[in-house]
């Protein structure tokens, strides 16, 4: 998403930007603007020669001198610059289980890391790590920013009474928790029947996924708890939502916290990585444990118990996010940061 909105926001400020897709297209694709250019390279495996022919043939052809690698494709940027030595690589951390650095895999990555101009991380544990385990020249904290630049037409009708819907915006990965979200849903259950959950995010089919949909099933929430997978109408849906969760066990800075910023939601977030510092608790949100699902049924209880001080919190997160997460404040960050020599 953050790959998306930067080539989006840089293409909005008149600046030249590509976007390419290495394994595989998805629902992303559609979110992009007008002016951004666009390349998939359809990779195969670690080591697909034909697909980097491909990248480097684009750069060349378009004069491009900067290649801005998310996550894990730095291992491809590494590969075009074996061909183009004088290409720049900027390298976006963006790793989700921030909580544990220490069990994080360093091959081939701080080899690689000697490529690198630039080591952006999107949280302070990351930024930190970076400096004292990488080889690049330069190491930036930036926090995500979010946008609702591109307009998607509304297609996603969330179940549910109106006023009284529970959304979490997050692909269903083991990280993000959802089964803890669920239990504390179940205790919310017990007091408010008429409150619905609604979860928003890609479903792998994978054992996670069949774990949650089997404890929706066996504790009787299949007409509380609605699945949609992966959605492209994010803002239409969070305009149909009462209150924004996160219940996750780790995270870097999760553009979904943002984008309930910048949709006035208030929210109940765990603490880890930015969330504690995006959503002030008793100031723009509720900040919680994480993997107690005690606390986040209270942190929720206490929002649908309280409809004043949800616009009030609402109202503080999207000043806050504006403030401090906005798209011009990072642009001009970002923009330093690729030509800072």
């Amino acid at each position: 998403m953050m790959a998306v909105n930067i080539a989006n926001a840089l293409a909005e400020k008149g600046i030249i930007s590509h976007l390419c897709a290495t394994r595989k297209e998805g629902g992303l694709k559609v979110k992009l603007g007008l002016k951004v250019r666009y390349l998939f390279i359809n990779k195969k495996k670690s080591l697909d020669f034909n697909a980097i022919q491909k990248l480097v043939r684009y750069i060349k052809y378009n004069e491009i001198n900067t290649i801005h690698a998310h996550a894990t494709s730095y291992f491809t940027a590494f590969l075009v610059k074996l061909w183009l030595p004088k290409i720049h690589i900027i390298w976006h951390d963006h790793y989700g289980n921030s909580e544990n650095l220490r069990a994080r895999k360093k091959f081939p990555l701080v080899f690689i890391s000697r490529t690198f101009k630039t080591v952006i991380s999107v949280n302070n544990n990351l930024h930190h790590w970076a400096q004292q385990n990488l080889n690049a020249k330069h190491y930036k904290y930036l926090p995500n920013f979010a946008s609702f630049n591109i307009e998607i037409p509304k297609s996603t009708k969330l179940k549910g009474v109106n006023e009284k819907r529970i959304v979490c915006l997050a692909n269903l990965r083991p990280q993000k928790d959802h089964l803890n979200l669920l239990k504390a849903f179940k205790i919310v259950q017990g007091k408010h029947t008429d409150w619905t959950l609604h979860l928003v995010g890609l479903d792998f089919k994978d054992t996670y996924s069949e774990a949650i949909k089997s404890y929706i099933k066996q504790q009787n929430l299949n007409n509380h708890v609605f699945l949609y997978g992966s959605c492209a109408d994010t803002k239409a849906i969070l305009k149909q939502a009462t209150i924004g969760v996160l219940g996750s066990n780790s995270e870097g800075l999760p553009v979904a916290l943002l984008e309930y910023g910048l949709s006035k939601l208030p929210v109940v977030v765990t603490d880890v990585g930015e969330c504690g510092t995006v959503v002030t608790n008793l100031e723009s949100g509720m900040v919680v444990l994480p993997n107690n699902e005690n606390k986040m049924a209270e942190g929720i209880l206490f929002l649908i118990e309280n409809d004043k001080q949800r616009k009030v919190f609402g109202e503080n997160l999207y000043k806050n996010t504006v403030l401090n997460y906005g798209k011009n404040t990072y642009l001009t960050q970002l923009i330093s940061i690729y030509h800072f020599e």
